[in-house]
């Protein structure tokens, strides 16, 4: 066999670029449309075209690049389809912002002018987190790559569009909607987000019609009161029976409005009376329908008064607001003002505060789509992990509105529908163009100018990116898919609304299983953002550590439901692992230099030494928990199972366990076999977490049938065990060694090699042991060890009781007692005011209830760790007592 060289040590940059290149020209990522072979399937939840890949994109597409390369190498036709969404508003922003730049703005340049500068923009940039996705390893199916406006898509978008529309489930009309005044477009509900902000309640006076009295109603938007139809009251409510029917005189614009009795209406808040406005308010609009109220727009789509405002006319709404409560208390109107916490509703892409408007929108019915798809997870068809999202999906579900699907912008998907100028007919079609009315048959036809919400496109992508509404053979053999790994902040954006259309268009569910991944914060537990300077960049973390030390940091903190705390010194952690790694290749290949092919075919796992049958039942143990872990998509156990049997069992004792039989004429070839076996398996196994590493070092393995690991199988569960016997010996071989280094470290003796230490127990068991001295001397560290049935212990012995035999020590020429006893002491001391003190900290309730959830797990386990340490050093001292 030629003689194998590794570098001393691991540089991924070598290493990266030049198999990813090879995997994707060797067509490794592609599906084989194999019908022997059982399908596994996956749609990547698209990023945005304006995006760059941040520490969320980078734990999502990990955790399916392990799924993908996992179900590859155990023996599955799989098919990752990639694309990225065309983000309608985010995008119009960013290249309204370049124009800016220019001098230059979209109503300038004109719709389709502005729309081929976002083309270009899309040219230019729009795979830049495609090949950021690339250097994170994912192994994607490119071939299958999609857009969410590519041609095939858009005929989707149009043909669904078109099949609501004959079923009667979209509509348009006119209603409340969200209404972000910056950019200038509805907003769906899921689309606004919500924080707390110190606002003002105002009580205001509305004198009654017939100048008896007056009602006093409370509102935190006095400028929306200049489109008020209505006082509501609840009509049960003894303050205001006698009022109902009567009418109060509206304040500033002197309208007479009636005062109505509504079961909505909250008694306890404020006075018990509401002002309806139901242009600006969603339960004052649902109100006004009730009672057939009048609905006056008094605020428009720029954030600005209208002419209905009357002086108030072209004043921005917080202005507005300003000049209303300064005339209102010019009148004496105002009985008083009240700090008060407001929820304000913000755009999701800018912050604005968003305006509740009454507008012309189209609707999609939601009602009919969602029980069908509340059904498929509660009869368990879909699968949610863990399995308490289940309830939020049904929370929202259940409490449906209408779905607001258009908006006011120019980049998207355009509605298909058209108005003919001369009849009034309301065309949709199928069609890029409509050039003549069906019903009139003239061409003067107007299209309708808005785009279709983002998420309508990306409602669709299970099937969509698969051909539909063509009948594909990609449809047929991968849909359903099998899984959808995403977070939990688009359960509603995106995972529901697949679910219904998966449903309603395919009659089948998109996905069988939905995984919801945590939420990456800083080590502190802290959201990341530009903001805090806490934002840690993931192409920094690849460029300074590499893409494996990466992945496995995110993994094997993905703990199912509990957020993952990330900080840049646990990605240099996990890079100790990828060396650890290294230098075990480097050892092995080393070691294996006259390995013959027969040698491997000759291993007989009955005939081993024990030790290498020890090390074959652990990998084999590993193999199980890996699989088990993986199916149950419980990553971080998966990882940290591959890491302590690489890094314990193979490392720490194989491999220096090796050293000892390689010397073994009689054995050398075996151990040779064993080592590669262990090893050649290991790098399968950790390969779907690891991809680099791992095929960079089987590319240097002798005798491989595969030159990509991603072609190998996937190691199997054998079901290896040792003999009741065997394990006994093995464990207490071990356990000699642990003690004996123990002791020897606790005493600062690591180095000495000729301490006298003798073993005491029965001669059946000594006898057993004897057969592994010279891996017991070795591994501890030793000239010798006695072996003896009977020991008395003699002055200056140390003594350990094992859970068979005892060890002995005589440390009377190596320490002074005395003087390690009053050490020990004196640490005991210092641990036990530590403890003490933590002790009063978890036992204060103040302390549990006010500090950080971090804070807390840091000081139990530091009370954990110190309590351990304690009862070490109390057991030193008692073995101390025996001294001169």
């Amino acid at each position: 066999m030629r003689e194998i060289k590794l570098d001393s040590s691991y540089d991924p940059k070598k290493v990266e670029d030049k198999w990813y290149d090879l995997w994707e020209k060797e067509g490794l990522f592609e599906p084989l449309n194999d019908p022997g072979k059982p399908k596994f399937s996956m749609v990547i939840p698209p990023p945005n075209v304006t995006g760059s890949l941040h520490i969320g994109h980078a734990l999502n597409n990990t955790i399916q690049d392990v799924l993908a390369r996992y179900k590859r190498m155990d023996n599955y036709d799989v098919l990752w389809i990639p694309g990225t969404d065309h983000a309608g508003i985010a995008t119009q922003n960013v290249v309204e912002r370049e124009l800016a730049k220019e001098g230059l703005s979209r109503e300038q340049l004109g719709r389709a002018k502005f729309l081929e500068k976002v083309w270009e923009w899309k040219a230019q940039y729009g795979s830049r987190i495609i090949n950021q996705l690339k250097k994170l390893g994912a192994s994607c199916s490119w071939k299958y790559e999609r857009f969410t406006m590519d041609e095939g898509l858009s005929k989707a978008v149009r043909e669904v569009f078109c099949r609501l529309w004959e079923e009667g489930l979209i509509y348009r009309g006119d209603y409340i909607i969200n209404w972000c005044p910056r950019c200038n477009t509805a907003l769906a509900d899921i689309e606004v987000e919500f924080e707390p902000k110190a606002g003002k309640l105002w009580y205001i006076k509305y004198p009654l019609e017939d100048g008896s009295h007056f009602i006093v109603v409370a509102t935190t938007r006095p400028e929306t009161m200049l489109g008020d139809t209505a006082v509501a009251v609840h009509p049960e409510d003894e303050r205001y029976k006698a009022l109902i029917g009567k009418r109060v005189i509206l304040p500033l614009v002197n309208r007479a409005i009636p005062i109505i009795g509504d079961l909505q209406v909250d008694p306890q808040f404020g006075t018990g009376a509401v002002k309806v406005t139901p242009a600006h308010d969603f339960n004052d609009f649902e109100i006004a329908k009730r009672h057939n109220l009048s609905i006056i727009k008094v605020i428009d789509e720029f954030g600005k008064m209208t002419d209905e405002a009357g002086p108030y006319k072209g004043l921005d709404r917080f202005v507005a607001r300003r000049r209303v409560v300064e005339d209102l208390s010019l009148q004496d109107l105002i009985l008083k003002e009240e700090d008060y916490q407001i929820i304000l509703g913000h755009c999701y892409r800018c912050a604005t505060i968003i305006e509740p408007l009454l507008s012309k929108q189209w609707f999609l019915k939601m009602k009919p789509l969602a029980q069908p798809a509340i059904a498929c997870v509660d009869y368990g068809f879909i699968k949610f992990y863990p399995e308490s999202w289940k309830n939020l999906y049904f929370d929202w579900m259940k409490n449906l509105r209408d779905w607001c699907i258009s908006r006011q912008i120019w980049w998207g998907h355009r509605i298909p529908v058209w108005y003919c100028e001369s009849c009034g007919e309301i065309i949709v079609s199928r069609e890029d163009e409509v050039e003549n009315c069906p019903r009139c048959q003239t061409s003067n036809l107007r299209p309708d100018e808005d785009v279709l919400d983002t998420w309508f496109s990306s409602a669709l992508w299970p099937f969509s990116t698969m051909g539909w509404p063509e009948k594909t053979e990609t449809l047929k053999r991968f849909y359903p898919t099998s899984v959808l790994v995403t977070s939990f902040d688009i359960i509603f954006f995106w995972v529901a609304r697949m679910i219904m259309m998966g449903e309603h268009f395919m009659g089948a569910i998109p996905f069988e299983k939905v995984y919801i991944h945590a939420l990456v914060r800083d080590e502190k537990g802290q959201k990341m953002s530009k903001s805090k300077g806490n934002v840690i960049d993931p192409l920094d973390m690849i460029d300074k550590y590499g893409c494996d030390a990466l992945r496995f940091t995110l993994l094997a903190l993905a703990a199912q439901g509990r957020d993952i705390k990330l900080s840049e010194s646990r990605i240099e952690g996990y890079k100790h692992f990828i060396n650890k790694i290294w230098n075990a290749g480097r050892f092995i290949l080393m070691n294996i230099q006259d390995l013959k092919e027969k040698d491997l075919a000759d291993i007989n796992f009955d005939n081993l030494l024990p030790f290498s049958k020890w090390i074959l039942t652990r990998l084999d143990q590993t193999i199980k928990k890996v699989r088990e872990k993986l199916e149950e998509f419980e990553f971080d156990q998966a990882a940290m199972s591959a890491y302590h049997f690489l890094w314990d069992d193979l490392c720490d004792w194989y491999l220096e366990i090796s050293k000892v039989y390689l010397k073994r004429d009689d054995k050398k070839a075996e151990t040779m076999a064993l080592l590669y076996t262990v090893f050649s398996e290991t790098l399968k196994l950790l390969h779907p977490f690891i991809p680099f590493i791992t095929q960079e070092l089987w590319s240097y393995l002798p005798f491989k049938k595969e030159i990509y690991l991603l072609r190998e199988i996937f190691p199997q569960h054998k079901g290896l065990e040792l003999s009741v016997e065997e394990k006994f010996l093995t464990s207490l071989v071990m356990e000699i060694i642990s003690v004996i280094r123990n002791i020897k470290a606790e005493y600062n003796l690591s180095s000495q090699k000729n301490i006298p230490i003798y073993y005491k127990n029965k001669r059946v068991i000594l006898d057993k042991i004897k057969t592994e001295v010279e891996i017991i001397k070795f591994l501890a560290r030793l000239n010798e060890i006695v072996f003896k049935e009977e020991h008395k212990r003699e002055l200056g012995e140390v003594v350990a009781i094992l859970s068979s035999g005892e060890l002995y020590f005589n440390l009377k020429d190596f320490i002074d007692f005395e003087r390690e006893k009053q050490r020990l002491i004196k640490e005991k001391s210092k641990i036990v005011d530590k403890v003490h003190m933590i002790e009063r900290k978890l036992n204060n309730s103040q302390f549990l209830e006010r500090a950080p959830a971090d804070i807390v797990d840091k000081e139990k386990e530091s009370y954990k760790e110190l309590s351990h340490r304690l009862r070490r050093i109390e057991e030193l001292i008692k073995g101390l007592e025996y001294g001169s």
